[in-house]
Formats: C-alpha cells, sequence, structure tokens
C-alpha cells in the first residue's frame, strides 16, 4: 500500500465525490431538522441547527475542493498529497459525523454517515499509503476523536445561551465557552496534522487544545452533571478525553515515539 499512487488517485475520486455528496445531502437535511426543531418546540436546538449546519457544509464542500488538489498530486506523484488528503478526510469525518446527531435525535434520518463513513475510509487510506507506522496512528486515532468531542462541544452553548437569559452567570458563560471549545477542536486537528508532517512545534500546539478543551469542557460539564440532567454529562467526554492524551503526550514514551517517528526518513 506505501507509496501507492493508483490506490491514492482512487481515494481522491472518492473524496471529491463525498464532497459532491456533502453538498446535496446538508441542503437536504438543512431546513429539514430546523422545521422538525421548531416543530417539537425546540426552538434553540433550531438555532444551533441553523448556524452549525452551515458551518459545517461549508467545511465538507470544501475538503471536496481540497480533495481535486490532492487527485493532482497523486497524479503527478507528489510526496505531499497523502498530507493534505488526511486533512480533507479529517474535515469529511466531522461534517458526516455531526449532523446526523441532531437529526436522529428528531427521528430524521442521518444520511451524512455515508459522508462518515467514506471518510474513515480515506483516512486510514491516506495513512497507509503514507506508511505511517501503527503508534502514530493510533495516537492521532484518538487525538481526531477529541477533536470532533471538542468541536461538539462548541455546539450546545449555541442553543443553550438563547435559554439562559434569566441567569447571566451560565447565560456569559455559554458565549465565553463556545469559541473556546471550537479553538480547541481546531488546535487538536492542527496538531493531528502537524504530527504527521512531523513539526517539532505540534506538542505546544496540542497542549494548547487539550488545554481549551479543558477549560470549556469541565465547567460546562460539571454543572450540567449536577445541577441540570443529574446525570452523566455529554459535555465531559471532551475533556476527559483531552485529559488522557495531553497526560499521555507529557509522558516520556510517547515523547521518544514522537521523536523517532520525527527522525525516521
Amino acid at each position: 500500500m506505501k507509496n501507492n499512487h493508483k490506490l491514492g488517485i482512487g481515494l481522491s475520486i472518492l473524496g471529491i465525490l463525498a464532497g459532491l455528496l456533502t453538498f446535496y445531502l446538508m441542503a437536504w437535511q438543512y431546513n429539514l431538522v430546523i422545521d422538525a426543531k421548531n416543530a417539537a418546540g425546540r426552538f434553540d436546538e433550531a438555532t444551533s441547527v441553523t448556524v452549525v449546519y452551515a458551518v459545517l457544509g461549508w467545511l465538507g464542500i470544501a475538503a471536496g475542493g481540497i480533495w481535486a488538489a490532492v487527485l493532482y498530486g497523486f497524479i503527478n506523484k507528489q510526496g505531499w498529497a497523502w498530507f493534505w488528503g488526511t486533512l480533507a478526510a479529517s474535515l469529511q469525518l466531522l461534517v458526516g459525523f455531526f449532523p446526523a446527531v441532531p437529526a436522529m435525535d428528531s427521528h430524521l434520518p442521518g444520511p451524512t454517515l455515508i459522508v462518515f463513513g467514506i471518510a474513515a475510509i480515506l483516512w486510514f487510506g491516506m495513512l497507509l499509503i503514507k506508511g505511517v507506522n501503527w503508534k502514530i496512528i493510533t495516537l492521532t486515532f484518538f487525538v481526531g476523536i477529541a477533536y470532533v468531542l471538542t468541536f461538539m462541544d462548541g455546539v450546545a452553548p449555541i442553543s443553550k445561551y438563547t435559554t439562559s437569559h434569566d441567569n447571566p452567570f451560565w447565560n456569559g458563560m455559554y458565549v465565553m465557552s463556545q469559541q473556546v471549545s471550537w479553538w480547541g477542536a481546531a488546535a487538536w486537528l492542527v496538531f493531528l496534522m502537524a504530527v504527521l508532517g512531523k513539526k517539532s512545534w505540534a506538542m505546544p500546539v496540542g497542549i494548547f487544545g487539550a488545554t481549551m478543551s479543558m477549560m470549556a469542557g469541565y465547567p460546562l460539564g460539571l454543572h450540567n452533571a449536577f445541577f441540570e440532567v443529574h446525570r452523566f454529562s455529554m459535555f465531559l467526554p471532551a475533556p476527559l478525553l483531552s485529559t488522557i492524551l495531553l497526560v499521555i503526550l507529557l509522558l516520556p514514551p510517547m515523547r521518544k515515539t514522537l521523536a523517532d517517528w520525527y527522525a525516521a526518513s
């Protein structure tokens, strides 16, 4: 599989098609899910979908454009093609997964999971073409989960902001934490790509991403668990995983693994 440019060409075409499919599915689902939320009286969630579906649609369509450049790279046997293909697949993983959550919560189909499945194949395919070792694949896989979960922690505050005006402190907390989570998600994605690209500055970006996820996620998660839902909060998986990853990154074995990866030809 390593340096298999023909496989890369095939996967790139599939990535472009996934981008076009995202365009169609997000346009189809957009007003359908918003109307379902409004009909159920969940105007807060309708507001969230209005914002987030648009953002994810733009990212998913842009990923299809990146795949076109990656296709050019594989056709011309360029060494950078797998790297940008991994970025495009990482964006499509998020775009394919999250929209299914509010759709299925409203008892609607979640067709974007098709994009998620394709993106998973594309993501692992790019790493196999590069010949990334299994330790780095394992690390970046869990970092990818942290990236998706941290992004999701930035979605709920959009809806919670609209229903918390009677509580000025937490209304302000939702405003402050929303972008903190999204910056943390972006940092995790940058860290993932920096590790794959063997960049020496990857570690501080990872520390930043983990810290942002924890700073936004723990206050919201603990408040939600103890004072709102009285059970385990879905705000908590992101900061918990980020905490675990931060500890692992700072331990000598992982630092040696990264150093060996950076030194490998």
